[in-house]
């Protein structure tokens, strides 16, 4: 936006009002409304970003628990992790493997290649007991998407990251993450770049949209707030192709698994 790091002012604006998202919503339709709603137009630089849940709910992800039959490796599992069979099964289903698992935690690598609790299933703030919602099947491609219809509803396209909440191997609490992304630099490469004195640095990469998604949940929050998109304004333009699996760290590279 023709900023410099002195000048940059971030701004984060949660957009309040948003309904219920039920399967078949369209999700550029109901974000446009909210930013209407709050009198926000859209400018080029600005991003959105937008809790898992609503993006999961507007395309289907919801599985009736009843309509889940474990098997024996699920129930197995369930019985060490003292866990619903059945949410084991979706668990195993959604995952390429079982990382680590203890009574009332099972930790996957998804299908996605994100290593998380529970493969992601959620069952908080669902009007049915009887449901869990799964992540999106391609959050990468659930971003673009977004990106595209707001683009034609509004004439900007914005940047867009999906944002989930995990935990961390090492700390407690959990974070907003970047799980899906579209318009936004996921991974910022400062190999090679100058420190103020002149070294060189050497292992030096940041991951913006991670960072940003962090902060959205500071706004989004995790229990009756009803705040699942919020716009961020104030950074650079990012013209890349880049998605969140960019940030993924290849297997060679993995030191804990």
């Amino acid at each position: 936006m023709g900023t410099s790091a002195a000048d940059t002012r971030l701004t984060l604006t949660p957009l309040n009002g948003i309904p219920l998202v039920k399967e078949g919503d369209d999700l550029a339709r109901v974000i446009k409304d909210a930013l209407d709603r709050s009198s926000l137009v859209l400018v080029p630089g600005d991003v959105l970003a937008v809790a898992q849940k609503i993006v999961s709910k507007a395309e289907g992800q919801t599985v009736r628990l009843s309509d889940v039959t474990p098997g024996a490796q699920a129930q197995s599992l369930a019985a060490t992790t003292e866990k619903d069979p059945r949410v084991v099964q979706l668990i195993l289903d959604e995952s390429r493997g079982v990382v680590r698992s203890r009574p009332g935690v099972i930790i996957v690598e998804h299908r996605l290649g994100i290593v998380l609790a529970n493969a992601g299933i959620d069952r908080s703030n669902i009007d049915d007991d009887e449901q869990a919602l799964l992540l999106p099947v391609n959050p990468d491609a659930s971003a673009a998407r977004l990106a595209s219809g707001l683009a034609a509803l509004s004439g900007t396209k914005p940047g867009i990251i999906v944002t989930d909440s995990v935990g961390r191997p090492f700390r407690l609490g959990t974070v907003g993450l970047a799980i899906g992304c579209s318009g936004v630099r996921a991974l910022n490469d400062l190999r090679g770049r100058s420190d103020l004195f002149g070294r060189e640095l050497q292992v030096a990469e940041t991951a913006p949209a991670d960072a940003l998604a962090g902060i959205a949940a500071l706004l989004m929050g995790e229990a009756a707030e009803a705040t699942p998109a919020v716009l961020i304004r104030g950074l650079p333009a990012a013209a890349t192709n880049q998605t969140a699996t960019t940030v993924l760290r290849p297997e060679a590279e993995d030191l804990f698994r």
